[in-house]
């Protein structure tokens, strides 16, 4: 990682980045096809509790318009999700 070369020196709290100083290490790309199962939220049984949120490595799960959804774009298809859901709203599909 290399820090951003600031053009000024912070002397107030409005001077200081909301962000992170460092750029990110990796290339994100799309996932590449190899996953082999993808989790589906079953709508009828989640609460919105955002357990599945927390424990993704993948930071792929988020809420919508109150709805849990899933991108599945970067998705990798772990199931970590679906073993920490205590109501069972997750289920793995075969991917197709």
């Amino acid at each position: 990682m290399k820090p951003y070369l600031r053009e000024k020196i912070p002397t107030s709290f409005e001077d200081i980045p909301e962000t992170t100083s460092y750029e990110a290490g990796f290339l994100v790309t799309k996932n590449a096809g190899w996953r082999n199962v993808r989790p589906v939220i079953d709508p009828a049984k989640c609460v919105g509790c955002l357990n599945c949120y927390l424990y993704c490595p993948d930071g792929v799960i988020s809420r919508k318009d109150g709805k849990v959804q899933i991108d599945y774009d970067f998705c990798k298809g772990c199931g970590i999700c679906k073993k920490i859901c205590k109501l069972k709203a997750i289920e793995l599909e075969a991917e197709k």
